[in-house]
């Protein structure tokens, strides 16, 4: 382990990967009551392994959590772009001859590979979590998910990101790579609408930027109407120790038990980013 340089997550880390293993045991018990076959997705894996950066300690990640879940589920697809972290992600995982570990692009990789495997008419199903670092997924990653009707996804909405990078209270000052990222993580430049309203100034019209609250409902909503996930409960804040907000986690589903069960994990927790 001392070959690979270990992520240090805070408290918000720690919960959100608290929330996703009490939701994928929940799944993983009412699907092996169903005649699916159904799998767990990772699309930023990581290492399988971080450091709590309040206590200095070993914290796992979410696949390895996974992997811990009783009853299994029929197979794991775990990627990540870092090769170092998935050289021990393999070793963690090499006496379970259902995991499968890839190397690169999780746009490319779950669009080619992965997602093709579970078809809605073959009774496969998947739980795949999208826990990116940045504004570095594509929305149509995303939005093959919401048409599959198979796969739930739990998705990390970088809004830090967004506001440091790209919603700027000047948007004409935003360079064209940064409006590109959002373009690509949003879909299209239907955020802009979200993001900004017109306002009469002094002598014209302004655009004065929104809250986050209006930008994530707008992306809440563009799930279930564009992408097509039936059920997709209001996400909750992951903030740090300074009650900044850092990003929203979402869920979306095409089935109501998941949301139904998520929600009430997310009431339950909605109120504990901030120690």
């Amino acid at each position: 382990m001392s070959k690979v340089r270990l992520d240090e997550i805070g408290y918000w880390s720690e919960i959100k990967l608290d929330i996703v293993k009490k939701y994928a045991a929940a799944y993983s018990t009412i699907m092996n009551k169903q005649p699916f076959s159904y799998y767990n997705i990772d699309g930023f894996a990581g290492a399988g392994v971080h450091l709590s950066k309040s206590t200095g300690e070993f914290v796992l990640g979410s696949p390895v959590n996974a992997l811990n879940i009783n009853p299994p589920f029929a197979g794991y697809h775990f990627i990540d772009l870092d090769g170092d972290k998935m050289d021990l992600l393999k070793d963690i995982s090499k006496n379970n001859p259902k995991v499968s570990v890839y190397e690169g692009d999780c746009n490319k990789i779950l669009l080619d590979k992965i997602f093709p495997l579970v078809k809605y008419n073959e009774y496969k199903r998947a739980l795949c979590l999208l826990d990116p670092y940045k504004l570095n997924l594509n929305w149509e990653v995303m939005y093959a998910a919401g048409q599959s009707r198979t796969i739930e996804i739990f998705l990390n909405f970088p809004v830090m990101d967004m506001n440091r990078n790209v919603l700027w209270n000047n948007p004409d000052k935003v360079g064209q790579a940064q409006i590109n990222r959002m373009n690509a993580f949003w879909g299209d430049e239907s955020w802009r609408t979200a993001a900004y309203e017109k306002q009469q100034g002094l002598f014209e019209s302004i655009e004065e930027k929104t809250s986050n609250k209006i930008i994530t409902e707008a992306f809440r909503e563009r799930l279930n109407r564009t992408a097509g996930f039936g059920y997709v409960p209001e996400p909750i804040p992951m903030r740090n120790m300074k009650g900044v907000t850092i990003y929203y986690l979402f869920f979306a589903s095409p089935n109501e038990t998941g949301g139904k069960i998520v929600k009430e994990i997310f009431d339950k927790y909605r109120d504990k980013g901030v120690v």
